[in-house]
């Protein structure tokens, strides 16, 4: 059962949770340091999709706002799953 658990997660659960501690960590020293909430992203994700109502498909030019503010967190936490999955 173990073995099932273990392939699932990736590594064992106390290794999984270890990393999971530190990655939300950084993201949540990362978030801080742009003043960026949870409540925000989604605030701003509805918002997009009413501009897009409202406005038609002339508001897909924020697409590339949107690109870099998500990048902004995805890549990072791209890079650091990385390095933390990184064998030697």
């Amino acid at each position: 059962m173990s073995d099932g658990l273990n392939k699932f997660l990736g590594d064992t659960p106390l290794r999984v949770l270890v990393k999971l501690v530190v990655v939300s960590i950084l993201v949540g020293f990362v978030m801080t340091v742009f003043d960026w909430y949870p409540v925000d992203i989604f605030f701003g994700i509805r918002n997009f999709l009413l501009d897009l109502w409202r406005t038609g498909f002339a508001a897909l030019g924020r697409v590339g706002d949107y690109l870099l503010l998500g990048a902004a967190i995805v890549i990072p936490a791209f890079l650091i799953l990385r390095v933390l999955s990184y064998r030697r």
